[in-house]
């Protein structure tokens, strides 16, 4: 599928972009460039390639999720310096 000067104005007329006629002409060159690259590599045969996501080895790098103690409410409120309904009150911000 190529790419023509029709669809680039119509790109840009939804994108809000002003572009000049050279641009135009620009663009659609390198638009159907990027499409046939695109083509070219779907015709791969990547049958027998497994999956690659990372380069190197990953191991699960994320800590185990343990439940552990928490500060104490009470203890908590008593430094702040305004509550409301067992909630920090903040002066409003407009």
């Amino acid at each position: 599928m190529a790419i023509t000067r029709k669809d680039v104005e119509y790109i840009a007329n939804l994108s809000r972009l002003e572009i000049s006629e050279a641009e135009i002409d620009g663009y659609t060159k390198e638009l159907s460039d990027i499409l046939e690259h695109i083509n070219r590599l779907s015709k791969i045969n990547t049958d027998n390639v497994e999956p690659t996501y990372f380069v190197m080895d990953m191991k699960n790098v994320m800590r185990a999720d343990v439940v552990e103690p928490s500060l104490d409410n009470k203890k908590v409120f008593a430094a702040a310096p305004s509550i409301e309904n067992n909630a920090f009150k903040v002066p409003k911000i407009i």
